[in-house]
């Protein structure tokens, strides 16, 4: 089954995001892989980038990395400190597939987007901030592979410009995740109808990606229907680096993979019917149309002669109009359940 498969079925399907958490080491990384994969995460992601091709020497940090990291330390240099070499790529995903939980990456460039390629990475995810990279989005569209997008900091222009780049290759298989782009983002700012517009408005599949505090945002965007859920996650919050804090600690990943998966079973299929649980609990707890005192044989029914008691076991209230005016072909006892077969 192909990953776009899995994502349409799994709902949600849950992106465990490493992203650079691993903060350079291999060693973490592998360790980020251990508890994804422990956490029942449909996939770990990292990100892949060549830190000279992202940013420029002058480029400045956001304030939640000044306030994470060396604030006299440039962006680019903290980049450099971040990226894992494709050694490290190889290893990851090798030990990806040991572990049999899919590896996903974030490429930040087009070297990084063919590397993955070369990798054999399942699918692509497209970051908020190269969502107006047309030429970045449309050289991975053209990969083939299903795409992820994240819309973060975008109007719905920008998204609609990245989806026409997309369609111009022919790449139809295409999730988008609506996301705000703070760490940790206001959770007044979730804003979580804006992923039902994406949705009415593309004809696709849709998620979110979640940078509020905690798990509550991520549980009502599955309830709103979100598809993919994607979230960042560290060994240590108090570890150094840019996400640890905005990031779920181990436990708290389990946590929010379990109520996950919980209110997906939840939301079922749609259909108002009675639950497979609720049917023996109809016969007892429903009514039915008894006799209020002994009914004579040859007795024309009228309604003071039927109580309506439980248990559901025989005919129904509703049938009462039909009831009034049989004729009792057979005794019936007070209290006894009225059937078809004594009515004439």
């Amino acid at each position: 089954m192909s990953i776009y498969k899995k994502i349409l079925e799994r709902k949600p399907f849950i992106v465990a995001e490493a992203g650079v958490n691993h903060n350079g080491d291999i060693e973490t990384a592998r360790q980020l892989v251990d508890a994804a994969g422990e956490a029942g995460a449909d996939a770990v992601k990292f990100q892949t980038f060549k830190a000279e091709k992202v940013v420029t020497v002058q480029s400045v940090k956001a304030d939640y990395q000044l306030a994470t990291t060396d604030p006299a330390e440039s962006q680019l240099a903290m980049l450099k400190r971040l990226e894992l070499s494709e050694a490290n790529h190889r290893e990851l995903v090798q030990y990806c597939r040991k572990k049999k939980i899919p590896f996903l990456s974030t490429p930040f460039d087009a070297e990084s987007a063919d590397l993955l390629e070369e990798l054999g990475v399942p699918l692509f995810k497209i970051p908020s901030g190269e969502i107006t990279n047309l030429p970045l989005v449309e050289h991975i569209a053209k990969k083939g592979k299903p795409l992820i997008i994240s819309t973060g900091m975008s109007t719905l222009e920008d998204v609609r410009e990245a989806m026409a780049a997309v369609s111009k290759t022919g790449n139809r298989e295409v999730v988008l995740l609506h996301c705000v782009t703070e760490y940790p983002a206001p959770v007044d700012q979730a804003n979580l109808k804006a992923m039902i517009t994406l949705r009415d408005t593309f004809k696709v599949p849709v998620g979110f990606s979640d940078h509020t505090p905690g798990i509550e945002v991520a549980i009502a965007a599955v309830a709103l229907g979100a598809q993919v859920i994607e979230k960042h996650f560290t060994l240590d919050k108090g570890m150094e680096g840019p996400d640890h804090r905005a990031s779920l600690e181990p436990r708290e990943l389990r946590e929010m993979v379990h109520r996950l998966r919980n209110v997906a079973m939840a939301l079922g299929d749609g259909i108002k019917k009675p639950a497979p649980c609720e049917e023996k609990i109809a016969l007892i707890a429903r009514r039915s149309l008894v006799a209020a005192r002994e009914i004579k044989k040859g007795k024309v029914i009228d309604r003071e002669d039927i109580d309506i008691k439980r248990p559901g076991q025989g005919i129904p209230p509703r049938e009462l109009g039909k009831v009034v005016g049989k004729k009792a072909s057979a005794a019936i006892l007070k209290d006894e359940l009225i059937a078809w077969k004594k009515l004439v």
